[in-house]
C-alpha cells in the first residue's frame, strides 16, 4: 500500500462517506500520504453562498484528520461527477481514488451506479469503491487473478493485483482468497464435446487443471504467503461466474481486480467479463488498470 502517496477522496453526502474518509485517513497515516477530499456539485448554476457552505462543511468533516497531522486539502468540483473526478486525478496526479458507490438506484438497483462504472472504466489510477453501509474492517479479501503468462511483462496487471491484495490483507489481518479460473483448451476442448468415456473425460480435466495449477504456483512463488491466512480457489469456469460465486460463499468484502486489458480501446472492458463481474458482486472493489493505460478523458484547455 506504500505506493499510494496522493489520495483523492470523493464524498457523495451518502451513508458510508464517514467510513470512506476514515479509511483514507488511515491509509494516509500509514503511508505518509496526502489527502484531497472533494465533493461534486452537478448544478453549476448554484449560488456562491451555497458553494461556500459546502466548502465549510468539508473543512468541518476533515478537521480531526488535519489535527491528527495528515496533510489534507479540500475542494468543490462542479459538473458531471465522473468527468470532474478524472479531471482532478489528472490535475493533481492522484494515485488512488476512494469513493462510496453511487449504486442502488433505478429499477435494477445495481451495486455500482453509472458514475462509478465510468470511473472503473476510465479513471487512469486505481479506484477503490466502498459500500453504502458501515464497513469496520475488510476481513475477507479476494484477489482475482487473470490469465497468466510465462513472461512477467505480460503478468504486470496480475502482479499489481496481488501486490495490493496481499498488502491490504496484511494490514487488516484478513483472509486472502486467491481466485484463478481455468478451462480446457486446444483440441481437448473439442474432445470433451464428443462421446467419450468418463475415464477419458476425467483424464483430460486432470491434465488441464494440473497445467493451470503449475502456472499459478509459479506465479505465486514471488509472494511470501506464510504470514497471511490465505485460500487458493482454482476453479474451472469463466471468471464472470467464478468470482461472484466465491464472493458470495466466502463472505468477501473487498475484491481486488483488473478492469481493462492493455490491448483494448481505452475505457472499455474486455469481452464484458469484468463488467459482468461488477454487475453481480455487492462488495467493495479495488480496481486496477494495466501499465500504460491512457484514459479517454482528457483535461480541457482551461485546466492547463
Amino acid at each position: 500500500m506504500e505506493r499510494f502517496k496522493n489520495i483523492l477522496v470523493v464524498l457523495n453526502d451518502v451513508v458510508g462517506d464517514d467510513d470512506t474518509l476514515t479509511l483514507a485517513a488511515n491509509l494516509a497515516g500509514k503511508n505518509d500520504a496526502r489527502l484531497t477530499v472533494v465533493e461534486n456539485v452537478q448544478d453549476c448554476s448554484l449560488s456562491s453562498s451555497f458553494i461556500d457552505e459546502r466548502k465549510k462543511r468539508l473543512c468541518r468533516l476533515t478537521e480531526s484528520i488535519r489535527v491528527a497531522g495528515v496533510r489534507i486539502e479540500t475542494a468543490i468540483l462542479k459538473g458531471t461527477l465522473f468527468l470532474e473526478v478524472i479531471h482532478q486525478v489528472l490535475r493533481g496526479k492522484h494515485d488512488l481514488v476512494l469513493m462510496v458507490t453511487d449504486g442502488g438506484r433505478g429499477y435494477r438497483k445495481l451495486f455500482f451506479g453509472s458514475d462509478t462504472l465510468h470511473l472503473l472504466r476510465k479513471c487512469p489510477c486505481p479506484v477503490w469503491i466502498t459500500k453504502q453501509e458501515p464497513q469496520n474492517n475488510y476481513d475477507h479479501i479476494l484477489a482475482a487473478i487473470g490469465p497468466l503468462s510465462e513472461d512477467d511483462k505480460d503478468n504486470s496487471l496480475n502482479i499489481s493485483i496481488m501486490d495490493l491484495a496481499t498488502s491490504v490483507a496484511h494490514q487488516n489481518g484478513a483472509v486472502l482468497h486467491i481466485v484463478h479460473s481455468w478451462e480446457v483448451t486446444g483440441n481437448d476442448s473439442l474432445t470433451l464435446l464428443s462421446e467419450i468415456t468418463p475415464e477419458i473425460e476425467c483424464n483430460i480435466l486432470t491434465k488441464h487443471k494440473a497445467i493451470f495449477q503449475k502456472s499459478l504456483g509459479h506465479f505465486l512463488r514471488r509472494y511470501d504467503l506464510r504470514e497471511i491466512n490465505h485460500e487458493i480457489h482454482l476453479r474451472r469456469g469463466a471468471p464472470e461466474f467464478i468470482v461472484p460465486e466465491v464472493q458470495d460463499t466466502a463472505g468477501i468484502n473487498l475484491i481486488v481486480m483488473g478492469t481493462i486489458k492493455k490491448s483494448v480501446v481505452p475505457g472499455y472492458f474486455v469481452g464484458n467479463a469484468a463488467e459482468s463481474i461488477l454487475e453481480q458482486v455487492n462488495c467493495a472493489v479495488l480496481a486496477i488498470k494495466p501499465d500504460g493505460f491512457v484514459s479517454p478523458v482528457v483535461l480541457e484547455e482551461r485546466f492547463h
